[in-house]
C-alpha cells in the first residue's frame, strides 16, 4: 500500500497544482473520481491488462468512456498515466488529492461511528468541538456498528479518538495482561 502511495505522489501533486492554478479543485476532484470509478470497473480493468494495447490505445478507450465528461487538460494527463502504465494508480492518486484538496481548503472529513444514532444536536456540538481543535471546517460522516456497545470513534485524517465501549474494554484487557 505505501508503495502504491509513493508512485501515485508525484502525478496527485500534479493534477493538484494544475488544478489549483486553474482554481478548479472541485471539477478535478470530480472528473478524477469518476476515471477511478471507470478504471476500477471489472470489464474496464480487464481490458486495460491486455499486453496487446498501447499506452495511447489505453488512454482512448478511458477517454471514449468517459466522453465529454472530462476536459482536455484531464485527457492529457489520462495519457500521461496511460504511457507510464499508471491508470491502475487513479484510486490512490483521487486519496491523495483529496488530502491536498482538503488541506488547501483547511476542511476535514471526519468519520463518527456510533452504536446508535446520533441526535442531530449532538453531531452538531461534536463538529464545533473538532472544528475548534482541528482549526478546520469539519464535514460529518457517521455511521452505526452495533458491535462498539456504546460510546463512538472519531477519526479526522491522522487523528483517532476511540471513546467506544469495545475500545475500552480493550485497553482495560491489554493493561491486565500486562
Amino acid at each position: 500500500m505505501a508503495e502504491l502511495t509513493t508512485l501515485a505522489r508525484p502525478y496527485a501533486r500534479a493534477a493538484f497544482e494544475v488544478a489549483a492554478y486553474a482554481n478548479s479543485l472541485q471539477l478535478w476532484s470530480d472528473m478524477l473520481a469518476q476515471l477511478a470509478n471507470v478504471v476500477k470497473n471489472e470489464r474496464v480493468a480487464e481490458l486495460l491488462s491486455s499486453p496487446s494495447l498501447t499506452g495511447d490505445q489505453q488512454a482512448k478507450i478511458i477517454i471514449d468512456l468517459c466522453g465529454d465528461e472530462i476536459i482536455a487538460q484531464m485527457q492529457n494527463f489520462v495519457t500521461v498515466l496511460s504511457e507510464n502504465k499508471r491508470l491502475s494508480l487513479l484510486p490512490e492518486i483521487v486519496g491523495l488529492f483529496e488530502i491536498m484538496k482538503a488541506e488547501q481548503e483547511l476542511t476535514v472529513d471526519v468519520e463518527i461511528t456510533t452504536a446508535f444514532a446520533l441526535v442531530e444536536e449532538t453531531e452538531k456540538k461534536l463538529a464545533q468541538a473538532i472544528k475548534a481543535r482541528l482549526n478546520r471546517d469539519v464535514k460529518i460522516h457517521s455511521q452505526i456498528d452495533k458491535n462498539l456497545i456504546g460510546g463512538m470513534v472519531i477519526r479526522a485524517g491522522d487523528l483517532v479518538i476511540d471513546d467506544s465501549v469495545r475500545g475500552k474494554l480493550h485497553k482495560l484487557a491489554e493493561a491486565m495482561g500486562s
